[in-house]
């Protein structure tokens, strides 16, 4: 049976099928390209064009196919599902040399709504982890009217960039070594020398239980290969610290942002309960931040990268949405 979400206020917290399959070998293709706001976005479609939509949109140091079992599970049902490169990845481009190439927040999730617009979606689903959770967020917070309802990893994703500096305990800060070692010019030439060793690193430090194979990695680190990948992912760290300046274009959204807005759009919070970077929690904590029907479930044995460890609990979440 599928499980109601909760009525504002006090989550319910429910555990949910574990992550138990192989990583599967197929791949997101044919890709699509159109041109939305600064960026020309490759992007995968399945499914009805008739169909409710649903956005996936992937994290770092991830690709679309985060998705590659989530997608045609979605579309098999009579969803429209758009998986889009985020900036900085995949066969994604920005259209002018002269664009800045920053990765903040705000231009991730203004990125999401320029290619709804551009393929003339007027609402979906929004479903993401890590940047696409956040990109996910963003939009659900900032548009609610183009938003059925949020599928989001990790609770609330919106970054409190005013209070940045305020240290976490330090279980907490010992794996976010990454974003430390970013904020030095060390660190994005470690990144520029070492974007497969960086990111596989990651991969099994956040989802120890996951066992990925040489071509699962492969499949996605082809997409860190995007010439704006360095630029991108060290203003996102760099931003998120408020060590780097934001893009004047975003000015605006980022201002909004700063007010760390509720979300007030059905909402599924799914924490994998052996996420290696961010840990599950009971979700008490940022409950006052959803004012509609939200529902908070750990999947256990998933990781970081949950809907391709546990596409079943991702995909069902999504459905939940769209029959409620």
């Amino acid at each position: 049976m599928p499980h109601k979400p909760s009525t504002s206020g006090e989550p319910a917290v429910t555990e949910t099928a574990s992550a138990t399959r192989a990583p599967s070998t197929k791949r997101l293709e044919p890709l699509h390209h159109v041109d939305a706001g600064v960026l020309n976005i490759a992007y995968y479609e399945a499914g009805p064009a008739s169909g409710p939509v649903v956005m996936l949109m992937h994290g770092f140091p991830y690709d679309i196919h985060s998705f590659v079992d989530v997608a045609p599970d979605l579309a098999a049902q009579g969803c429209r599902v758009i998986v889009p490169y985020l900036r900085g990845y995949g066969l994604t481009r920005f259209r002018d040399k002269s664009t800045p190439r920053p990765g903040e927040q705000a231009a991730v999730g203004a990125d999401m709504m320029a290619l709804m617009d551009a393929l003339g979606i007027q609402r979906a689903v929004f479903a993401g982890y890590d940047w696409g959770g956040r990109a996910a967020s963003i939009g659900a917070a900032l548009w609610p009217e183009r938003c059925i309802g949020l599928v989001c990893s990790n609770g609330y994703m919106i970054q409190d960039i005013a209070n940045a500096m305020v240290p976490a305990r330090p279980e907490r800060e010992v794996p976010l070594w990454y974003q430390y070692y970013f904020q030095l010019e060390r660190g994005r030439a470690g990144l520029a020398a070492n974007r497969r060793g960086i990111a596989r690193l990651l991969w099994s430090q956040w989802s120890p239980g996951w066992q990925f194979d040489n071509s699962c990695f492969e499949r996605s680190a082809i997409a860190f290969d995007n010439p704006d990948y360095v630029d991108v992912v060290i203003h996102s760290y760099r931003h998120r610290f408020g060590v780097a300046e934001g893009d004047p274009q975003y000015a605006e959204l980022q201002r909004r942002l700063a007010a760390l807005p509720v979300i007030e759009v059905p909402t599924i919070v799914l924490d994998g309960g052996d996420d290696g970077v961010t840990a599950a929690t009971d979700g008490v904590a940022t409950a006052a931040k959803y004012s509609a029907r939200r529902a908070y479930r750990v999947i256990p044995h998933a990781g970081h990268n949950l809907p391709q460890e546990a596409p079943e609990a991702f995909a069902a979440a999504v459905m939940e949405l769209i029959r409620a």
